[in-house]
């Protein structure tokens, strides 16, 4: 009689977990978000946000859309668009971002490359934008 309309998106994200008192070495590639609450050594790339939890540990280039840092990380960092290092969050590495909050308390040991987001330019009501190595292109 009633009829429930289930309405599903295209692209559900799932989460990646490596949980609290987990240990895992190695290399991770993954399309959705990734939060490490345990201790993790190798490589990151994610299209996602990786978040690290305060009471996780690190030893990782990280690549990633957005980074949050709450806990301890050593290594590089390549954040295409943001990255947010809390108050107990620590790096101790070089960042590559394009734009970064750090709040009262977080820890920076390493070198910061700001990247300029390019920023749409109207021309006879087209939309141009900057490629990141500084050109332009009109479609």
């Amino acid at each position: 009689m009633w009829k429930k309309r289930q309405q599903r998106s295209p692209f559900r994200s799932t989460d990646t977990l490596i949980g609290h008192g987990g240990i895992l070495e190695g290399k991770v590639h993954c399309d959705t978000n990734l939060r490490i609450e345990g201790s993790f050594s190798g490589e990151i790339e994610c299209s996602g946000t990786v978040t690290v939890g305060e009471q996780s540990t690190v030893h990782s280039m990280i690549t990633a859309g957005e980074v949050v840092i709450a806990g301890k990380v050593y290594g590089d960092i390549y954040a295409e668009r943001q990255t947010i290092m809390t108050g107990t969050g620590q790096l101790h590495g070089n960042l590559t971002t394009a734009s970064l909050s750090i709040m009262e308390g977080g820890l920076l040991n390493g070198s910061v490359s700001m990247k300029e987001k390019p920023a749409p330019a109207k021309t006879g009501g087209m939309v141009v934008e900057a490629k990141s190595q500084g050109t332009r292109e009109a479609g």
